[in-house]
């Protein structure tokens, strides 16, 4: 089941659930209910649905005094004050009556604040709708909320770790909800934060149980999971240059909000902009593989396409530039063709970054993370392939440091007088110094202590079988995880339930909910779903790319589980250092 769809399909039953008389109204969403919007639903679906335009609550708009507006905000203060504002004067109002979704549960204080507002007689419809997270793909979601790494990581700023990790909490709660799930609990034991969302989360849990009986029901649903791990479980990942296609592009290239761009490849076109999503088939497939095989299935597929056309390809490897000739010859098939245009420059860019200088970082960072050459054979020596590296002047100092803490976590922590003399050796300015120090936040032992006593992690598989290519030896670690936890092998010492054991299928919990909306009424019913566990994993302080692919590699290993894959933010290589230079600050 994709999220997106089920994310798309309940936004757009709200709006159909508050249409009459087939009348047109005006949705209002924040931040994240544009992105939702944007992600989830096409604007022809929308315009169906009676949608006439979609307006920024944060924005400036213009009155509609006719018509009646739909709101799709987060129950903050900010979104409050703004619909309050909205309603503030029958002289001045922005539109004739608000039917109000809040993402999540709305506090007790703000919803006081509604009722006692002049707003309040303008409010026709008041619902909370639970959905208050992002959906990114069909298996995963984020919480957009990239800020909460600093908090929860940074002991500067601890005493703001309790309303981030609810706030949290209450997102994840929704995307449970969406899903129909009442998962056990599973948390990784070596950090404190873990244990605290999860205990946050299973009281909201058991509010929404308290309310819908039926949530969690259904054939294996006692074996559905929610693990939460925090980032420290494996500070590998998002280090090494990946070579599967969506990895290495976001790694490699200037890609902002999924959107790619690059120069047209004729001087009197305008340059492209694409969306990379998964409304585009051909990406979806592609995304996963590795980029020694996109190139020729890209060019395998134009090949097919152009014989069911009766087109003329060349018969070796097409570029880029041969399909700009072959859109001005053939102007009907534009459409077909420009995706396969998207596809071909995207792999060519990432191959003349490859050529440059990643190839040799990704040798040296596979037998780092590894601890073994590609024969398999143990390195005694390291520092006679990662010398040159860092005295390389062409290298930057970012893909250094990349290398610089491989080498630390691999030893489990090196000397003050080693750092300070690879530190010299690669240049490193004095403001990026404090990356490497600041992964010791995250658990990892940087200057070594005999007295530290390195996290336990579960072991690692053999995957010699697995890999073809001898440059991506390394799986994420999760993948692992996931594998033992649909196995029911996941080790309960490592990874405890916080009931201490799996929720039993008969479950249910007490307690009633509050009855204070009365005539405003809760949100719609939810929807049925399929049958049969769930593994829901959320990554606490970012999630990268190669893990996302993992997700979907598991979930087509088990074909009898459904597994989804969150975080509080994706994060590249280069984000992810950004992050650990940006502890430092108070």
């Amino acid at each position: 089941m994709s999220l997106k769809a089920v994310v798309g399909t309940n936004i757009l039953e709200v709006i159909k659930s508050v249409r009459k008389n087939k009348e047109w109204r005006v949705l209002v969403v924040d931040k994240l209910g544009m992105r939702m919007i944007s992600s989830c639903c096409k604007m022809h679906n929308l315009t169906e649905n009676g949608i006439t335009i979609v307006e920024d609550l944060a924005k400036k708009r213009e009155p509609l005094t006719t018509m009646e507006a739909i709101y799709l905000i987060q129950p903050n203060q900010n979104s409050v004050d703004i619909l309050k504002k909205d309603f503030e004067s029958i002289r001045s109002l922005q539109y004739r009556l608000a039917h109000v979704f809040f993402t999540e549960a709305c506090p007790d204080d703000l919803f006081t604040e509604i009722c006692r507002s002049p707003a309040s007689k303008f409010i026709k419809t008041l619902k909370e709708i639970n959905i208050a997270f992002l959906p990114c793909e069909a298996k995963i979601f984020s919480l957009d909320n990239p800020s909460s790494f600093s908090t929860l990581y940074n002991p500067a700023k601890t005493s703001h770790c309790a309303s981030t990790l609810e706030k949290l909490a209450a997102q994840i709660a929704t995307l449970c909800s969406t899903l129909g799930e009442y998962p056990s609990v599973r948390i990784r034991g070596e950090f404190e934060h873990n244990a605290e969302l999860g205990h946050i989360i299973q009281s909201k849990l058991d509010a929404y149980k308290a309310d819908d009986p039926t949530m969690g029901e259904g054939v294996d649903k006692h074996r559905s999971q929610l693990l939460i791990i925090d980032r420290g479980f494996d500070p590998v990942s998002p280090l090494l240059h990946e070579l599967t296609f969506q990895a290495m592009a976001y790694d490699l290239l200037q890609i902002e909000n999924d959107v790619y761009k690059y120069e047209a490849p004729s001087p009197d076109m305008p340059d492209k902009e694409v969306l990379l999503d998964d409304n585009d088939e051909l990406w979806v497939e592609l995304r996963h593989q590795h980029i020694a095989v996109v190139s020729q299935e890209v060019t395998s597929k134009l090949k097919k396409f152009a014989v069911d056309k009766r087109m003329k390809c060349k018969e070796d490897k097409t570029s880029v530039r041969d399909l700009s000739v072959m859109l001005k010859k053939m102007p009907q098939y534009q459409k077909e063709l420009r995706v396969y245009s998207t596809q071909l420059r995207l792999a060519e860019d990432c191959m003349t970054k490859f050529k440059g200088n990643v190839e040799k970082l990704c040798r040296v960072e596979q037998d780092l993370a590894m601890g073994t050459d590609s024969e398999g054979e143990k390195i005694r020596d390291h520092m006679r392939s990662i010398v040159p590296i860092l005295l390389d002047q062409n290298i930057t100092s970012m893909d250094k440091i990349r290398i610089i803490l491989l080498y630390i976590i691999g030893k489990n922590g090196i000397s003050e007088e080693n750092l300070a003399k690879l530190i010299q050796h690669a240049q490193i300015p004095e403001p990026e110094k404090n990356i490497v120090t600041n992964m010791k936040r995250l658990g990892v032992q940087v200057i070594y202590d005999p007295k530290f006593r390195k996290p336990k992690t579960i072991e690692r598989k053999e995957r010699v079988s697995e890999h073809t290519y001898q440059l991506s030896r390394w799986s994420p670690l999760i993948k692992d995880i996931m594998e033992d936890a649909c196995n029911d092998k996941l080790d309960q010492k490592l990874f405890p339930y916080l009931s201490g054991k799996p929720a039993s299928s008969g479950h249910s919990s007490s307690g009633t909910r509050s009855a204070r909306y009365g005539h405003w009424s809760k949100g719609p019913s939810r929807s049925e779903h399929r049958s049969g566990p769930r593994l829901i994993v959320f990554i606490l302080g970012g999630m990268t790319y190669s893990e996302m692919r993992s997700a979907y590699e598991v979930c087509r290993e088990f074909n009898t589980w459904e597994i989804y894959m969150g975080s509080t933010h994706m994060i590249t290589p280069e984000n992810f250092l950004s992050e650990l230079c940006d502890l430092s600050n108070s």
